[in-house]
């Protein structure tokens, strides 16, 4: 079926990181993923390249689209080459959309142009060790001064993408404590320079996949950051976070169903070249059963997937609309890239193969941004459940 979710822009934009990817990432990547980040120039290519502007008005350097499907784009031709832009993905899928909503003007100019060029890296610190999903147990602090002209930061954050090489990050932090009422209330969102005193990045962590992104620890000690860098109200974060997060988890689903496709292109090209028994695997029925059972599944997830884009461009997209379609698309991928592994023999388990990556990196979709059963229960509370 003929797919109309994009227009001849969107394909022109295609064609153009399609040809970007095959001549910058693709010959380095696996000096990246040793690496375990991209190097902090390639981030710089990208703003030159106006991938970090789409989004952002024209008036500090951005191109003004209020789309999100060349986010779409890019995420879809990634997948296609079995890469990835490193923590760039956070910087504009997840920090951009705080930024455009709840800086002041003043921000806004002080900081966008710097974000469109690539000069100013971010990242957004919500997790802490001990709380996974429950954002309202945070424990990081940020204190007023007594002359309230500064934060004082206490605490610590784990599994944050982006920052080993992030220059500004979007700290989640308590300025008062929680109520017996609401135990979400108190959250605040401080836009902190990572070059403070008392700033600090622990480990680098090991992951099992997405090994060209880097994820780190970071702590606070008595890291002063001025009242000019609250984002938003104070107290108001909690809301803030929700209101992103449909944006959030149709990025995921459409990482997902990317990746699904790309699998089963990377397997069907394996298939019709690798001969066993004097015949080539893409003979044998139960090869073609299997990739016809894929390519149906897959078709299923790009339907879920459109929908969801169109829905989100016009500003449909519900919290429970975005869950089904991370649910269903990465429980697809999942199983679909697993099916095309398989069908590699043992090369599929080895990390010269893409499908190898693709296999690492999509078991996380199923954790990050809430997790499956999270997705379940947003989904039977839209029900009536």
């Amino acid at each position: 079926m003929r797919r109309t979710v994009f227009n001849e822009d969107h394909e022109a934009f295609r064609s153009t990181i399609r040809e970007f990817i095959a001549d910058e990432v693709t010959p380095v990547y696996q000096d990246w993923e040793h690496a375990g980040h991209a190097p902090r120039d390639f981030y710089y290519k990208l703003g030159e390249l106006g991938i970090f502007g789409i989004e952002v008005p024209e008036e500090y350097g951005g191109a003004g689209e209020t789309s999100f499907k060349y986010n779409a784009v890019i995420t879809e031709e990634c997948a296609r080459a079995g890469v990835s832009f490193g923590g760039s993905g956070v910087h504009t899928a997840l920090c951009l959309p705080y930024l455009m909503k709840y800086a002041n003007a003043e921000q806004k100019k002080r900081w966008l142009p710097a974000f469109v060029s690539g000069e100013m890296m971010t990242a957004i610190a919500m997790t802490e060790p001990g709380t996974g999903s429950d954002l309202a147990g945070m424990k990081t602090t940020a204190k007023l001064s007594e002359d309230g002209t500064h934060y004082v930061l206490n605490g610590a954050k784990t599994f944050i993408t982006g920052g080993v090489l992030a220059d500004r990050v979007l700290v989640c932090a308590r300025t008062s404590p929680a109520t017996p009422e609401d135990r979400r209330a108190g959250i605040s969102i401080l836009v902190v320079d990572t070059t403070s005193e008392g700033y600090a990045v622990g480990r680098k962590l090991e992951k099992l996949g997405l090994k060209s992104s880097d994820t780190a620890e970071l702590s606070f000690t008595d890291v002063k950051v001025p009242v000019e860098d609250l984002l938003g109200e104070e107290g108001k974060a909690f809301g803030y976070l929700a209101h992103n997060l449909p944006q959030e988890r149709l990025g995921i689903a459409l990482g997902a169903y990317a990746q699904a496709a790309a699998a089963i292109r990377f397997a069907t090209e394996y298939v019709k070249e690798r001969t066993v028994f004097g015949r080539t695997v893409a003979e044998f029925q139960n090869t073609k059963f299997v990739l016809a059972d894929c390519k149906a599944e897959v078709d299923a997830a790009q339907a879920v997937v459109d929908r969801a884009l169109e829905a989100h461009d016009i500003g449909d997209l519900t919290a429970a609309d975005a869950a089904s379609a991370k649910l269903f698309c990465t429980e697809v991928a999942a199983r679909v890239i697993d099916k095309c592994l398989q069908l590699h023999g043992g090369y599929g388990y080895m990390m010269e193969y893409p499908i190898a990556r693709l296999y690492a990196d999509t078991r996380v979709s199923r954790i990050y941004g809430g997790t499956s059963e999270v997705m379940r229960s947003i989904i039977a509370k839209s029900m009536g459940l």
